[in-house]
């Protein structure tokens, strides 16, 4: 499957989710090419549909007061955090019905940039997401609508790893969070960073034969 590459730099999530909202749109019409969209967040909160807000450690309010933005979103998951030095990756691509197949490839994209810097990482089918040992380095949640997944995945680089301590990340209590800056020992260059996570992309969606927008039945 072929797609384009938007880097949107550092948005602020609600820009970034109404642009993505936008261009879903366009892909599902075929008005757009299938496109893998690259961004960073400032310190957000977000909550998908399987979140009530008990894994919220404060209230909303809180977060508001401390720098945080806070939103309910459409994407599979709880709750999760975005900020700075954190890769989102965003890919509007046609996946009919086929959802567990492209959340395997989305799994092998982020394991295969973690075994480019020489990281053994996992996904298990109980723990959405890619670990290494107990400690979460990919967090996962999409949306499919009009056979076309939405929101996506997001890779601790840089992340300050700290500002997950004021939720319970995805729900679970006993997992740790890491990233590859804490991994590795040193702060990588985001640059080098999204252009392997693009190239483990392709590597793993050029020889998947999505179906093409319209192709489906509704959904």
């Amino acid at each position: 499957m072929e797609f384009t590459v938007a880097d949107w730099g550092l948005t602020p999530y609600e820009k970034a989710w109404k642009r993505q909202k936008e261009l879903h749109q366009k892909v599902a019409s075929g008005a757009a090419p299938p496109t893998l969209v690259l961004v960073e967040h400032p310190r957000t909160i977000t909550l998908g549909r399987a979140a009530s807000g008990e894994n919220l450690l404060f209230a909303e309010s809180w977060y508001r007061q401390q720098g945080f933005e806070v939103f309910w979103v459409e994407r599979g998951g709880d709750v999760t955090y975005h900020g700075p030095g954190q890769l989102v990756a965003y890919p509007i691509f046609p996946v009919a019905r086929r959802v567990r197949d492209f959340l395997r490839l989305l799994e092998a994209v982020v394991m295969d940039v973690a075994a480019g810097y020489g990281i053994e990482s996992y996904a298990t089918p109980g723990y959405a997401g890619v670990w290494v040992g107990e400690e979460k380095l990919a967090a996962f949640g999409v949306a499919v609508k009009r056979g076309v997944a939405l929101h996506g995945l997001a890779l601790n680089v840089n992340t300050n790893l700290e500002d997950f301590g004021v939720i319970i990340p995805c729900g679970l209590k006993d997992k740790g969070v890491t990233s590859l800056q804490k991994l590795l020992g040193r702060e990588l260059d985001m640059n080098q960073v999204k252009a392997r996570l693009v190239e483990a992309f392709r590597r793993r969606f050029d020889p998947v034969p999505l179906p093409a927008p319209g192709s489906w039945g509704g959904g």
